[in-house]
């Protein structure tokens, strides 16, 4: 999905065409604390408006084999869907803003009561735009990612100020996730399992495996967005409404490319302690 086929709800565009060219131009809207609005403005960039994107998903049924160590590809799909709808939408957002990339970015997820198989996806950021003159990027450099997409991260205001003064800019907010279920013991098995101290393979397999599809799949989308890396990764297991035996991987981190070509990280200089 591209940021062209996100649906953007006319409430949403009429906020976003105000804050451009209405009464409130010139206002702009941030969940930055005031340290991170600060630090973002001397990394050479203005806050433009707080832009989010939703997504009400409807998660399909997917049973597991008892006995199987095996991933729920529904569940990982539509878990994958219903995040990426709700990023394009906020990338839309940002998009109509003008803006050069979107900091601070949470992913959060919510059940709703009319259906514990109905969950909302929200992706909330603020958009930001980069001075004419900055001070760090390159002749000619676009702050858009080689997608020409704003770029997205999830790193804060501090840690944000910090990359750009490094020599690094954000490209965008990679992710994957993994829906498994982990195989139940056998009744003779979790037995003799009782009262001892003893590694349970079948689980340890499941719980690495799963973690690697996850991992995987982040670092793939890092490679479409011509990355040197990712950083600030997290790793989260994620138990929902599926039963105990089944539980989500989810990675995501912000994947970043140097400035410039022969951009090299100065060694810090050591100061050794004087003498007595």
């Amino acid at each position: 999905m591209t940021i062209a086929d996100a649906a953007i709800p006319r409430d949403a565009i009429n906020r976003l065409n105000s804050m451009r060219e209405g009464e409130h131009r010139g206002l702009f809207t941030s969940d930055l604390s005031v340290n991170e609005f600060l630090l973002v403005r001397e990394a050479g960039f203005r806050p433009l408006g707080l832009v989010l994107g939703s997504s009400v998903y409807h998660v399909g049924l997917q049973l597991g084999r008892w006995s199987k160590n095996q991933e729920l590809t529904t569940l990982s799909e539509a878990m994958y869907h219903a995040r990426e709808l709700a990023m394009t939408r906020m990338e839309a957002e940002a998009d109509a803003l003008g803006a050069d990339g979107i900091v601070g970015v949470r992913l959060e997820i919510e059940f709703k009561e009319f259906g514990e198989s109905i969950a909302e996806f929200i992706a909330v950021g603020t958009a930001v735009k980069a001075d004419a003159e900055h001070p760090l990027a390159p002749t000619g450099h676009s702050w858009r990612n080689n997608l020409g997409q704003p770029f997205t991260s999830d790193l804060s205001g501090q840690d944000f100020w910090t990359l750009l003064q490094a020599g690094y800019a954000p490209l965008g907010l990679t992710m994957g996730t993994c829906v498994y279920h982990i195989a139940h013991q056998r009744f003779w098995q979790a037995l003799g399992n009782m009262g001892a101290n003893v590694e349970i393979p079948q689980f340890t397999e499941a719980l690495y495996d799963a973690r690697e599809l996850a991992m995987g799949r982040m670092q793939a989308e890092a490679e479409r967005l011509d990355a040197d890396g990712i950083v600030g990764v997290q790793l989260r297991s994620l138990p929902h409404g599926w039963g105990g035996h089944t539980t989500e991987f989810f990675a995501i981190g912000t994947a970043i490319r140097a400035l410039r070509e022969d951009h090299t990280i100065a060694k810090p200089t050591l100061v050794l302690p004087l003498s007595d």
